[in-house]
């Protein structure tokens, strides 16, 4: 991986420790779990204390000084029960609430001073990515068939992520704009009794959520997966356990009667009636009626609801990044979600997949010898796809106008870094190489700015060589010696053309990898 988790402890221990930290909108929430000899994972501690951070964000667009102060003490407890364990890595990250805050930056400056720990804010795409891969890890490859269109939703407190899939692949993702501590803050229900606070919830997520049966086919969906605290919360009072472990299954009809229950409570008989926090007795209502909404328009008669977290997600990555093992889906669904951006902007995906491929047997040669892992791969092929999306904009100088889009797009599975590292390598694809005095390039820390110098290196000459005009069923030939890559191209045709570009565009990769490009005829 491209950002690497923060070493805490250097002490020798016999497993190893991870640490995983959530801010969110309504409280900062902690796991430690270890890695066992045998591979697999145990929690051996869960925390969660309450911070307003989404309360000031979504009333002011700024945290105040005193939820910075609760967070900051927050923090520093953590960090001494990371210790406490000796925690080998520890990953933090924070949601909506510190993403949407205008003075983010300063939050994050006074937690690296105050604790040490480096606080990463993470996209909704990069949520999404986290919360799927622990649901897939906890529900098992043989509940996502090709035949099913599963739906997994989480309805945080800024936000309610939506995400389809078929089979392994993710078909769809969306974010929406109903959370349960905004749409409250939005809608000013504070001051509601429940009888007024119901029906305006309800008007408010039945027209987002008809917007975004534009963009996603509810009806097609045939399995409904729930996670987060108040499906938790539904799954224990109104639902039965599962054949699956850690799942259990709220029907329609249970549901409809837990809302009946408790939208006629204020949040404070919520707390007593429910034995809740009020922190996590004002979030029920809404976040319900999300779940109500939604399961009503699919063709799902019930909800799965895993008893998993994003924390979960985070220890999983954590961990195959200790033991070396891959995302089973991951790759899968980054490229599908590359395409269909690719598709949004009509670039010609015969020509991007084209130069995909020749990327992909170029990267394959360079690997090992040069140290390039599967991750930086994924990232190349997703590079390929859409390093003419900008062509949509205008034909002239489209590999700027692609550095924006991709840099403005959220791509599933991506974190933020790596969709900058992806938008820098499109575009310079062309023209000139990476140069210092590009703003946006020279921002880059300079472990980034490596990856986008190898990897556009190698886009370089892929584009390049597409263009190469073959003998039908006839396909280049790629090898590697110490100082060249041969190109060999079937048929004795002039090349003189071919050679040209393959000039132009070679000598960034000569001089990033020290080899020189021949073009030879077979």
């Amino acid at each position: 991986m491209l950002a690497q988790p923060q070493n805490l402890s250097t002490a020798p221990r016999s497993s190893h420790v991870l640490g995983a930290i959530d801010i969110g909108s309504n409280a900062i929430r902690l796991a430690v779990a270890q890695i066992l000899p045998d591979g697999q994972i145990e929690l051996l501690e869960h925390l969660q204390r309450p911070v307003r951070l989404g309360h000031d964000t979504f009333r002011r667009s700024r945290l105040s000084l005193e939820s910075l102060r609760s967070a900051v003490n927050i923090l520093r407890d953590y960090r001494r029960v990371l210790e406490l364990y000796q925690a080998l890595r520890v990953r933090a990250v924070a949601t909506s609430a510190v993403r949407e805050a205008t003075n983010a930056d300063a939050f994050l400056d006074r937690v690296s001073m105050a604790t040490g720990l480096e606080v990463e804010i993470i996209s909704t795409a990069e949520e999404s990515r986290l919360t799927l891969s622990a649901v897939y890890h906890n529900l098992g490859e043989s509940f996502f068939q090709p035949s099913e269109k599963v739906l997994v939703v989480e309805v945080g407190g800024g936000s309610t992520l939506l995400t389809v899939l078929q089979g392994r692949v993710v078909e769809n993702f969306r974010s929406a704009r109903l959370g349960s501590i905004r749409m409250r803050e939005l809608l000013g229900l504070y001051e509601e009794s429940p009888s007024q606070a119901a029906p305006l919830l309800r008007r408010y997520i039945a027209k987002v959520i008809s917007a975004l049966e534009g963009t996603i086919d509810l009806r097609s969906i045939t399995r409904f997966v729930a996670v987060g605290a108040d499906a938790r919360f539904a799954a224990r009072e109104a639902g039965s356990p599962s054949p699956l472990p850690s799942v259990h299954i709220v029907t329609n009809h249970q549901l409809e009667q837990l809302v009946d229950q408790c939208q006629v409570l204020s949040v404070e008989d919520l707390s007593r009636r429910y034995a809740l926090p009020l922190a996590e007795a004002e979030t029920i209502v809404p976040a319900l009626l999300v779940y109500q909404n939604l399961l009503e328009k699919t063709g799902a008669s019930h909800i799965y609801v895993s008893f998993i977290s994003m924390r979960d997600g985070l220890i999983l990555e954590l961990a195959r990044d200790i033991l070396g093992t891959e995302d089973p889906f991951l790759g899968e669904s980054v490229l599908h979600a590359a395409e269909a951006v690719a598709r949004r902007y009509r670039v010609d995906l015969s020509h991007a997949l084209m130069v995909r491929d020749l990327s992909v047997r170029i990267f394959s040669l360079l690997e090992e010898e040069l140290r390039l892992n599967k991750r930086e791969r994924l990232l190349l092929e997703v590079a390929a796809l859409l390093h003419e999306v900008g062509g949509f904009v205008s034909s002239q100088a489209h590999h700027k106008h692609s550095f924006y889009i991709i840099s403005n797009t959220e791509i599933f599975g991506l974190n933020r870094l790596e969709t900058q590292i992806v938008a820098h390598v499109a575009r310079y694809h062309r023209r000139s190489g990476p140069k210092p005095p590009h703003v946006e390039y020279a921002a880059l820390p300079v472990s980034a700015r490596m990856v986008i110098n190898k990897l556009a290196a190698i886009l370089r000459v892929a584009d390049a060589l597409s263009r190469v005009q073959l003998p039908p069923n006839k396909q280049l030939r790629l090898r590697k010696t110490r100082d060249e890559l041969l190109i060999t191209v079937p048929g004795p045709v002039d090349r003189l053309l071919e050679r040209h570009a393959i000039a132009l565009k070679g000598s960034l990769f000569e001089e990033i990898f020290g080899l020189k490009i021949r073009l030879e005829e077979d």
